[in-house]
């Protein structure tokens, strides 16, 4: 059989974490008069989900301005080109009378004459409905970081809709946002007032921005929404969701954020963090137009997320307790740690800090580490999630430098490479936890380091990229110098079980819970593009619930719960397959050489013979001492 390609058709599993960071230096000396720049957004006079956008800057001193919408922006680390999905871009003079605008590129407006510049004008098109199968890597926004304009719901990440003026950046902003009088509003921008029109249909609300970096750090959601608003500690959480056919809420999923963001303040300890914390949660409702790119992106105060509304309770639950925990954790690293690339981020021609190890491995680590630390999780579910990272890890360039990859990221070969940093970039923080606690006879691991350097540095003082591995280095101990180097810095493979010795660890073989698709990092389905059908590999033997169901190398899927299986609609229903939980009746219909097979039955508790992380019957009491140190500490 000619087969397909598995990791496209996986495509949907694979999510990505991201943050925001802080802003370029700029002046004001264009400008006659330091006003806030004046922006207007109109939801109410939508034309073919496309939003007009009026943007106000003032009176300009100069011969001619420049005008741009953001390439990239911060955390997503691939292109975006918001400058694509503006049309109609005009310019206007104090009389009303259109300019001439030069469109130098994607991103880039310039205008001549700019002192007699009253106001320019667009329609923006939302990201959503365009997006591909995986859009990750497509050179278009990562569905978190879009835009969506619809009857009912808008996704407001508004660096879609307005851009900056090259010497502007550090400009106040007046924002306005006209929208149906019967919409939810949800913003983690500060609210200045509002004003409801005569009729009494349309509400105008303003907003206050300090400088462009503020527009594009403070996500919104308007529209259909289901809104909670509660306290963890010290921190209000304001949590609004968007189902379109009203399968999740707010509601349902308020015990499970409290008890995640609970569990996160209780890790961090005396991490500084923000009095208010903003989740915008998108369902996704599966149809063609519909966003495809499920994960987060990160800003300081909120995130964005978008997940399938047909996800089941439990699986959401699960998605929300990790995805979000890995957003909130990067308020230590990069919102208050980073470097001068993201400290003076160019949304035109953004250069890259050499650690994503850092950035997003260490945040991603800490989102494993904790559960386990803080209950949530048992010791088991932990070692699982790390063998799970050390099998996807080995599916990209084990012998490739991370410090090159992560300054290379929008470049070939690296940018292929980028999903590694959740993989292996938080083993790579494991590594260094486990080496601080081994060195320090358990009272020293990475979360110290971190506030360590937090204190260090901060929100406001960037470190310099090149020399942040030899500070690590000289505030800790000389075996972290040679991890770097041959393993962050160097291309050498990590060899896992050195590691894991030193506390009482080692990898072997043994009977490990898997999946109902996926086992040792890789399904055990694939496809025949010829015939369009999907089909069980000789891995189905090696899984205990489809051998005891007799399920058989080559069959068909011809059907799984009423749903014909067809390459189409694979993604999905192989995702409801994935997300499976012991206990669920399942019906399942098979093609064997033309024969139907039905199965209908209660799932178990399915299990595999494979590589995974067992505690070592000689273990040493010291060893087992950093062990609690590490996982409890």
């Amino acid at each position: 059989m000619k087969l397909m390609n598995t990791r496209v058709l996986f495509t949907l599993f694979i999510t990505t974490l991201i943050f925001s960071c802080n802003p370029t230096k700029n002046t004001s000396e264009d400008l006659a008069v330091n006003l806030p720049i004046e922006t207007t957004i109109d939801l109410v006079n939508i034309n073919e989900d496309r939003a007009p956008v009026t943007i106000n800057p003032g009176r300009f001193n100069s011969e001619t301005v420049t005008y741009r919408m953001p390439r990239v922006v911060q955390g997503t680390y691939s292109v975006s080109d918001f400058g694509k999905y503006i049309e109609d871009f005009k310019a206007f003079d104090y009389q009303g009378n259109e300019m001439t605008v030069n469109k130098v590129d994607t991103n880039t407006w310039s205008i001549s004459n700019a002192k007699a510049l009253d106001k320019i004008t667009y329609l923006v098109n939302d990201t959503f409905d365009i997006e591909v199968e995986g859009g990750i890597g497509k050179e278009e926004p990562f569905s978190p970081g879009g835009t969506n304009i619809e009857a009912n719901n808008f996704v407001l990440n508004l660096h879609g809709f307005i851009g900056y003026f090259d010497s502007l950046k550090n400009n106040q902003y007046k924002l306005d946002i006209a929208a149906s009088a019967d919409f939810v509003r949800s913003s983690a921008l500060q609210t200045v007032s509002s004003k409801t029109s005569e009729d009494g249909k349309y509400i105008t609300t303003s907003y206050f921005a300090p400088r462009y970096f503020d527009i594009t750090d403070n996500p919104m959601m308007y529209g259909d929404l289901d809104v909670a608003e509660f306290q963890v500690g010290d921190i209000k959480i304001v949590l609004s969701v968007y189902s379109p056919n009203k399968v999740h809420s707010a509601a349902s999923l308020k015990e499970t954020v409290f008890k995640m963001m609970q569990a996160q303040k209780t890790f961090l300890g005396d991490i500084n963090v923000t009095p208010r914390y903003d989740i915008f949660l998108y369902l996704s409702e599966g149809k063609e137009d519909s966003p495809k790119g499920f994960g987060a992106l990160e800003h300081h105060k909120s995130t964005v997320v978008v997940f399938a509304e047909s996800m089941d309770e439990d699986s959401l639950d699960d998605s929300m307790t990790h995805v979000v925990a890995h957003e909130f954790f990067h308020i230590v690293t990069p919102l208050s740690l980073h470097s001068e690339d993201i400290h003076y981020f160019d949304y035109n021609n953004p250069t890259f800090s050499k650690h994503l190890w850092m950035y997003e491995g260490v945040t991603e680590y800490f989102a494993t580490l904790f559960q386990v630390n803080q209950g949530l999780d048992e010791t088991a579910d932990f070692y699982k999630k790390i063998m799970e990272k050390i099998n996807y890890s080995k599916q990209y360039d084990d012998a490739m430098s991370f410090t090159i990859m992560s300054e290379n990221v929008l470049r070939d070969p690296y940018k292929e490479q980028y999903i590694n940093v959740y993989q292996k970039g938080a083993l790579i923080g494991m590594c260094i936890d486990i080496l601080m606690r081994y060195e320090s006879n358990g009272q020293r691991g990475i979360l110290s380091l971190m506030k360590e350097l937090t204190n260090k540095y901060g929100t406001n003082k960037p470190f310099e990229d090149d020399k942040i591995i030899d500070e690590i280095v000289a505030m800790t101990y000389p075996s972290l110098g040679t991890f770097f180097n041959d393993h962050v810095i160097g291309d050498i493979p990590i060899k896992y079980n050195e590691f894991f010795e030193k506390v009482g660890l080692e990898l072997g073989e043994t009977k490990v819970e898997t999946n109902y698709i996926v086992m040792n990092g890789g399904p055990i389905v694939s496809g025949d593009q010829a015939t369009g059908t999907i089909f069980f590999t000789e891995l189905v033997l090696e899984n205990s619930f489809w051998k005891e169901q007799g399920v058989q190398p080559n069959d068909v899927i011809k059907s799984i719960d009423g749903e014909d299986m067809i390459m189409a609609n694979a993604n999905s229903i192989l995702q409801k397959v994935f997300n499976w939980k012991a206990g669920q009746e399942v019906e399942v219909k098979l093609d064997r050489n033309g024969e139907e097979i039905v199965i209908k039955t209660t799932t178990t508790t399915n299990y595999t013979q494979g590589i995974g992380i067992v505690e070592k019957a000689e273990a040493t009491e010291a060893q087992k001492s950093i062990r609690v140190a590490w996982l409890r500490g």
